[in-house]
């Protein structure tokens, strides 16, 4: 491993996910590592500089002199824009979930990471939970036997965030729920199976309550604007199944008249098993022959350490000591950018996606 020594980094897009980031690298002892911020607004810069006791900039170039890596935290469309070009200036690299708003700036960032001299680490923070971590020993030691078939949920019966803002603008974001917290269920689920190579994606996406002049919630975590400012999905439902056999049933949702739910169903030939990422609970189930024929289920007690707080550890680490993370790879973020365009066109034209084509 190369000699850890000290950096500087810069977090583009001054916004709220930026505060939350800067915040758990201050609460984890990492507060002197973010020196700069950037974004196009002036009142943003101003108030990021004085929280944080940062240098500010509007211009690329002037940030990406003065740090040795950035996050990148704007809305969807502009993380190609920040993202090549803080590779391309030498940089490492962290950007918030989804890899892009589209397939093809998606493609283009992967072709700027497999150039870059630096590496692209993208936030998918549900892979660092304790219980997934639990699980995937399981999966890795063979106690789960053969992975055939995960029940995938991200669901909120209220949680639109925030018509009007940009996560409901299509220009934008590049669609709704399911590009927003779809995106972790499908990434979670495909590095749970080890990613293996998705063959055939049916899907259907609704916009049944965002749209709604009337709109009745509890919280909203943004400021309602109204329906006229959402174009975008605001549920999801959707097959994926893979080459090997293994196959993901996903439920996705802002918006729906049910519990909220965040809970994966992992079906495996030896065991089986259920994630309630609300709560960090997991279950176990066997059924097994010791006495006599039984039912056994355990359920798995963890810290429930932060899983945001671990991943910008990771990331800050591997900028400290030049060694990548190996982890949330540009290459996997890409793949899941792929079913998120697969789910989008089999709504769009009524029909299973192949992606083998």
């Amino acid at each position: 491993m190369n000699e850890r020594h000290e950096i500087e980094i810069g977090v583009i897009g001054l916004g709220n996910i930026a505060r939350l980031h800067s915040d758990r690298l201050q609460k984890a002892g990492y507060g002197d590592v973010v020196t700069a911020g950037l974004d196009v607004d002036p009142d943003a810069r101003g108030r990021f500089a004085a929280q944080y006791d940062a240098d500010v900039y509007e211009r690329q170039a002037d940030l990406y002199s003065d740090v040795d890596a950035v996050l990148v935290t704007t809305p969807n469309k502009f993380h190609e824009e920040y993202v090549v070009g803080a590779l391309e200036a030498g940089l490492d690299v962290f950007v918030e979930k989804p890899l892009a708003h589209s397939l093809a700036s998606a493609e283009r960032i992967a072709e700027a990471a497999k150039a870059a001299e630096g590496f692209c680490m993208v936030g998918f923070h549900n892979r660092f939970r304790d219980p997934v971590q639990v699980l995937l020993g399981y999966r890795d030691d063979g106690s789960m036997g053969e992975l055939k078939h995960i029940e995938a949920n991200y669901l909120r019966r209220r949680g639109v965030p925030g018509r009007g803002s940009w996560f409901t603008r299509e220009a934008l974001a590049g669609g709704g729920a399911l590009i927003d917290i779809g995106v972790h269920a499908i990434d979670l689920s495909l590095y749970l199976l080890g990613f293996p190579e998705v063959v055939e994606v049916s899907g259907q996406t609704r916009a049944t309550f965002g749209t709604r002049s009337e709109y009745a919630y509890v919280t909203m975590w943004g400021e309602d604007h109204g329906s006229a400012g959402f174009d975008v999905d605001d549920s999801a439902s959707a097959f994926i199944r893979c080459a090997d056999g293994t196959t993901i049933a996903l439920e996705v949702s802002w918006a729906s008249n049910r519990t909220d739910s965040q809970e994966y169903v992992v079906r495996g030939s030896g065991a089986g098993a259920r994630l309630d990422l609300s709560n960090d609970e997991m279950d176990l189930y066997e059924t097994v022959s010791t006495g006599v024929n039984h039912h056994r289920t355990s359920q798995i007690e963890t810290a429930g350490n932060d899983a945001h707080a671990i991943e910008l550890e990771r990331f800050v680490d591997s900028v400290a000591t030049g060694d990548p993370p190996g982890t949330n790879t540009v290459e996997q973020a890409l793949a899941v950018q792929r079913v998120l365009d697969a789910i989008y066109r089999s709504s769009e034209e009524g029909r299973a996606i192949s992606l083998t084509e």
